[in-house]
């Protein structure tokens, strides 16, 4: 082994940065000892491929009705404001651009002005547009927003060729949803109907895409903000392939894990290692709500548990001695002179998720050029970084902070997930993630996901008929406030119990 680098010197830390560190736009987003790689035969890893692959649609020509090639950078923005896609609704067109968010369902646009918006949908002024006469509310981890439901046809400039019918949302009200400085001016929820409001009824978009356009029911993410400050001139690239997956748009093997549930893209976590260390956690914390993957989460969220954990690993392997706990909740930034950078002073992240051949895992990992990220515009003569990981009450989520590591498929059509490394999650021309496998999963459950996790649609449910109840027990009581006075009991002096034997005096005033 080489010999460390010499810590620089960490010149002070910035209270008060909460505003700057938290996830700017979280919506509502995805072991064990080495086996020798290669050996055996149930890996799901794949070759880049030259052609078609297990049914999955590559690249086509680029004068095809599906180009993927001319799908490369249709994405702006950055991991700190999110990745947005250009497109055009309605008649005559009006261009929006439009967050990508895999942890919801609904398609929605602003549908009114907005302070912190630049642009929106005007529905009176497209001749196509539909309206349902719905009223819908979403709300995220972070904001929501009321609209109403209607149809137009949209146009993606550079995605699938055509002109397609969709559901929309117009945005009329909405809290904390549109933050200030962002360029998006609504979000495309591309989870499963599960998740859509007012109900799973509501065909999603990319439903809507599969359907009209007949591609494949895959698509696949790249977000190329590695190492870039948060939040930056939103101007990082990104690509969002529909119908397949791009070749160019990723190195090495593609590694799947299956969706264990189709409402987020819901994945099955086995553990956690920092420097190579295993945290030692029962792999049921890591999926204790449920372990998504979501591009709308700009960190890497985890619950408190396997939080407080990751902290302390870092701690204990960081070549910091002392440290602000500010820093790592999220409430200070950590400076330094901007010749120097901190990236060397932290250890490795890595994610381990279970293989389709559930025998085996695969992890995938990150560097801190991924997780400490440079905050825009902090200082003349110094650089300062934030810490892309936080606590969730709930969820594991796998968001923007692990994401741009790598070329993300989602596999809707084979109900799985896959990772590689993607070609622009360099930073000074070196690669800030890594994927190995397989690993064998004998030490590990057989099951980490909880067997009994309640989907949005079913708390509805059990909401509606907790409500029922109520109402037919509210109508008794009713009706026995109106019984006639005969049917009372009459007490008499012998029924008085006196205040000496009752706990009437006994009663809170």
């Amino acid at each position: 082994m080489g010999t460390l680098p010499a810590a620089p010197r960490l010149l002070l830390l910035l209270a008060g940065a909460a505003g700057l560190c938290r996830a700017r736009f979280s919506f509502p987003l995805r072991v064990s000892p080495p086996a020798a790689p290669g050996s055996g035969s149930g890996s799901s890893r794949q070759q880049a491929p030259a052609g078609e692959a297990d049914g999955l649609a590559l690249a086509s020509e680029p004068g095809a009705a599906v180009s993927f090639l001319a799908m490369v950078e249709n994405l702006q923005g950055d991991s700190g404001r999110g990745y947005y896609l250009e497109m055009l609704l309605g008649t005559p067109p009006q261009k929006l651009n439009i967050l990508v968010d895999t942890g919801s369902s609904n398609f929605a646009v602003a549908g009114a002005p907005n302070p912190d918006v630049t642009s929106y949908f005007n529905t009176e002024e497209s001749s196509t547009y539909k309206s349902q006469g719905t009223d819908v509310t979403v709300q995220y981890t972070q904001g929501s927003w009321t609209g109403v439901l209607g149809t137009d046809v949209i146009t993606i400039p550079k995605g699938i060729n055509g002109t397609y019918t969709i559901n929309i949302a117009t945005i009329l009200e909405s809290e904390n949803f549109f933050l200030p400085g962002v360029k998006w001016h609504g979000i495309l929820g591309l989870a499963y109907d599960a998740l859509a409001k007012p109900s799973s009824s509501v065909e999603t978009f990319f439903d809507s895409l599969v359907s009209q356009a007949k591609i494949p029911n895959v698509f696949s993410l790249q977000m190329c903000g590695a190492g870039m400050p948060v939040p930056g001139s939103g101007t990082n690239g990104g690509s969002l392939v529909m119908g397949g997956i791009e070749p160019s748009l990723y190195k090495g093997d593609i590694w799947y894990t299956p969706i264990k549930e189709e409402w987020y893209y819901q994945v099955e976590i086995l553990k956690l290692e920092v420097g190579g260390q295993n945290l030692n956690l029962d792999c049921r914390e890591y999926n204790a709500d449920k372990a998504i993957v979501d591009s709308g989460t700009t960190l890497l969220r985890l619950p408190q548990k396997v939080f407080n954990a990751v902290v302390e690993a870092i701690v204990s392997t960081s070549l910091i001695q002392t440290f602000s706990s500010g820093f790592w909740t999220g409430s200070q930034l950590a400076c330094w002179d901007k010749t120097e950078t901190p990236w060397s002073l932290f250890p490795k992240l890595s994610i381990y998720l279970r293989d389709e051949n559930s025998s085996r895992s695969f992890r995938i990992t990150i560097l801190p050029q991924l997780y400490i990220q440079p905050i825009l515009g902090i200082g003349q003569n110094l650089e300062c970084y934030r810490f892309g990981i936080s606590s969730s009450s709930g969820a594991l989520v796998i968001g923007a902070t692990v994401m741009e590591g790598f070329y993300v498929i989602f596999d809707r059509a084979q109900k799985r997930v896959g990772f590689a490394v993607s070609p622009c999650a360099e930073v000074g021309g070196s690669p800030v993630s890594e994927i190995e496998g397989p690993f064998t999963t004998a030490d590990i459950a057989s099951n980490c996901v909880a067997t009994m996790t309640l989907h949005e649609p079913m708390l509805w449910i059990i909401s509606y008929a907790l409500m029922s109840l109520c109402g037919i027990i509210l109508l008794v009581l009713i009706i026995l406030l109106l019984l006639p006075p005969r049917c009372q009991h009459r007490f008499t002096d012998n029924d008085v119990v006196s205040d000496e034997s009752s706990l009437v005096r006994h009663r809170w005033k």
